[in-house]
C-alpha cells in the first residue's frame, strides 16, 4: 500500500470513528445537547481534529443522517419481498413505520430537525433522501402502470403516501396525538388502522 492510499484509509477510518460517535451521542443525548468538543472527548481527540473533517456540527449531522438513511434502505430491502407491487407498497408502509418505532431518535434526525439541511443549501437536491424516495417512487410508478392504485402521477402518489405516513409519525413522535386521548397501546393500533384505511382508499 502506498503512502497516499494509507493516508486515505486513515482519513476514512477517522471519519468512521467520528460519525459512529456522533450517531451514538445524538441518539442518546439529543442533537442540541452535543457539541463538537463532546464528540472529540468521546473519541479521545481534540476538537481541531474533527474540524479537519467537518466545518461544523450541521455538516457532521448530514453524514449521520446519510448513515440513518442507509439503515432505512436496509429495512426496505429486507422487508419488501412480495411479487405483487401493491403488496410491496403495503410492506413498504409497514417497514417505514416499523423503522420509526425501532429508531425514533434516528427518525427525528432524518426527518424532523432542520439542522442537517443547513449543510445542503448549496446543492440542488437532498441526496441523503434519494434511496428511500426512489424506492417509493419506483414502486408507486409500477402500481400506477399496473392500475393497482388510483393515482395517475407517480410524483403526486409518492408525495401523498409519504406525507400521510410521515404526518402520523411526526405527530406521534412529538406527542401531539395525545389530543386523541387514547392509551399508548390503543394509539398504536389506531395509527396502524389509519394506514390500512388509507391504503384501502387509494386502491383500485
Amino acid at each position: 500500500m502506498g503512502i497516499a492510499e494509507r493516508k486515505e484509509r486513515e482519513r476514512a477510518d477517522m471519519r468512521r470513528r467520528i460519525v459512529d460517535a456522533a450517531i451514538k451521542m445524538f441518539v442518546e443525548e439529543g442533537y442540541e445537547k452535543v457539541s463538537i468538543r463532546n464528540i472529540a472527548d468521546r473519541i479521545e481527540y481534540s476538537p481541531a481534529t474533527i474540524y479537519l473533517y467537518y466545518k461544523d456540527k450541521d455538516e457532521l449531522l448530514y453524514d449521520v443522517q446519510k448513515e440513518a438513511f442507509g439503515t432505512l434502505s436496509e429495512h426496505f430491502a429486507r422487508d419488501l419481498t412480495a411479487a405483487d407491487p401493491l403488496e410491496r407498497l403495503e410492506q413498504l408502509a409497514w417497514a417505514y413505520v416499523g423503522f420509526y418505532r425501532q429508531n425514533p431518535e434516528l427518525y427525528d434526525l432524518m426527518f424532523i430537525i432542520k439542522a442537517p439541511m443547513n449543510a445542503e443549501h448549496e446543492k440542488e437536491k437532498w441526496e441523503n433522501g434519494d434511496p428511500a424516495y426512489d424506492a417509493l417512487y419506483n414502486l408507486v410508478a409500477e402500481c400506477i402502470e399496473k392500475k393497482k392504485i388510483r393515482f395517475k402521477d407517480p410524483t403526486v402518489a409518492a408525495m401523498s403516501i409519504w406525507a400521510f405516513a410521515h404526518g402520523l409519525i411526526s405527530l406521534d413522535l412529538r406527542s401531539r396525538l395525545k389530543v386523541c386521548k387514547l392509551p399508548d397501546k390503543t394509539l398504536n393500533v389506531s395509527i396502524d388502522d389509519s394506514i390500512r384505511e388509507y391504503l384501502d382508499v387509494i386502491k383500485y
